[in-house]
């Protein structure tokens, strides 16, 4: 609608005029009462139904900027800009409505009835703020009211109840009826049932969350570019996915098998260690934003598997803090609560430091952890240290046999070595400045005798040939 014909219906719930920026507090006041309610525009230089031509000095749009900026809590920025009319000058300032906080104006609220900006009464501004803050809770426990008990497959209920005594000796009487069941184990409140109850034991959860599906794919080769070998996108409750998950990925990895030296029994290992694919799959279920649309994915590569985690990273921790000593935060607490109870997950924030160690124990690169986008993505990648890649890019008898060595116990000194090929320091230097060289090896700790070597957390390029 043009300003004529704003002008022309006069001021509503979502338009007020202002003679001039002498009345400031009156329109920090109007900001905060339109972004309580629905929004609007504020028209300066016009007074009743005439336009009055504001005089625009060299700081004027700034200094009533300052003061909406200064009075205001939250902050509001408005958007303001110079309009002209009949030849005559006028200030737009548009507001947003401001939908996660009650803005207060010099501390106070302020809301709109029909063409007034009041004063919002101190017992309505207490049930905005709860109103607000109840949205902020965490997503598993707020309630779905969209959803009624007959969509709940009541028998997922008693297969938990049966686990969780035998994996945590749940103590919940099997005479109890499921909504009973419920109730105890705090997914139902009232006649409602949670979010986590519908993610967990409804009858097809992705009728309500069709982001809680899961999409996993094979990719030829190493990059996302390539063609897709296989791909299965997994629904149904979020206990059933990790084993549908953990199929499809054993069927797109490599199971190695031999028979050793003196040895008659085949020996069988996965390409990955088993035990970090399925921490890594609860991981992504447990601690995923289900307010994101996007769905946790898990793609395959030639040389690496990577989980893709819709969330963000708890405040104040960043990618490194994985690999440390860390508190249990989840993202879905009750969800978590419920992965507790059946065995799947402990309660003290040791998953993923578990996963970096069964990656070194399967002499695999140490997991990889980064933030991309709005997802966490966890990496594992595939052992290239194999002889034929040593052997191809360089590395002598010694070096592989040295590599070997950290692949079994993690990590090798100077003196180990030489112990190891019973060689002198200087050639044990030489070998092992090389392997540093090429990407393999990266130091730890201090220089000199306690300088350990362990695998490169990261893929090596290929390196200039070393000759021995």
């Amino acid at each position: 609608m043009k300003i004529n014909e704003l002008l022309k219906n006069g001021e509503s719930e979502v338009l007020e005029f202002k003679k001039s920026v002498g009345e400031w507090k009156e329109i920090v006041e109007t900001v905060s009462a339109f972004s309580n309610t629905k929004g609007g525009t504020i028209f300066v230089g016009i007074d009743k139904d005439k336009i009055v031509d504001v005089v625009i000095g060299k700081g004027t749009i700034e200094d009533l900027s300052n003061k909406i900026l200064g009075n205001t809590e939250p902050k509001i920025y408005p958007e303001i800009t110079i309009k002209k009319l009949n030849g005559k000058n006028i200030i737009s300032i548009k507001v947003e409505m401001y939908p996660y906080d009650v803005v207060l104006a010099f501390g106070k609220p302020f809301k709109r009835v029909g063409k007034n900006t009041v004063r919002m009464a101190n017992d309505e501004y207490k049930k905005r703020i709860l109103e607000i803050h109840k949205k902020e809770l965490y997503f598993d426990g707020q309630i779905f009211s969209e959803a009624n008990f007959s969509d709940i497959d009541l028998e997922k209920v008693r297969i938990f109840v049966r686990k969780a005594e035998e994996a945590r000796k749940l103590d919940i009487e099997t005479s109890l009826s499921e909504k009973e069941i419920l109730h105890r184990l705090k997914l139902m409140k009232g006649e409602n049932l949670t979010n986590a109850t519908v993610l967990l034991f409804a009858k097809r959860p992705q009728d309500v969350f069709i982001q809680s599906a899961i999409k996993c794919i094979r990719f030829k080769g190493i990059d996302v570019t390539n063609d897709m070998l296989d791909f299965k996108e997994i629904g149904g409750d979020l206990f059933s996915q990790i084993e549908e998950a953990e199929k499809f990925v054993f069927s797109n990895i490599a199971l190695k098998a031999w028979i050793e030296d003196r040895k008659m029994e085949r020996t069988e290992r996965w390409e990955y260690p088993p035990k970090a694919i399925r921490e890594a799959l609860v991981n992504a279920i447990v601690h995923r934003d289900y307010r994101s649309p996007s769905k946790v994915q898990i793609r395959i590569f030639d040389d690496r598997i990577e989980f893709w985690n819709p969330g963000k990273l708890p405040e104040g921790w960043t990618v490194e803090t994985f690999r440390e000593e860390h508190t249990s935060e989840p993202f879905n607490p009750l969800i978590a609560r419920m992965f507790f109870w059946v065995g799947l997950v402990e309660e003290v924030g040791t998953g993923t430091n578990k996963i970096v160690n069964w990656c070194k124990e399967w002499g695999l690169p140490e997991a990889d952890f980064e933030y991309i986008g709005n997802s966490i993505v966890l990496r594992f990648r595939k052992d290239i240290y194999t002889e034929e890649y040593l052997r191809n890019i360089g590395l002598n008898e010694r070096q592989i046999k040295g590599v070997k060595h950290v692949k079994e116990k993690g990590k090798i000194t100077n003196r180990e070595y030489r112990e190891l090929l019973e060689i002198t320091d200087r050639t044990a230097l030489r070998d092992l400045n090389g392997l540093c060289a090429k990407g393999i090896f990266q130091r730890v700790g201090k220089t000199g005798r306690t300088t350990e070597y362990v695998l490169s957390r990261h893929k090596p390029d290929k390196p200039d040939m070393i000759t021995t």
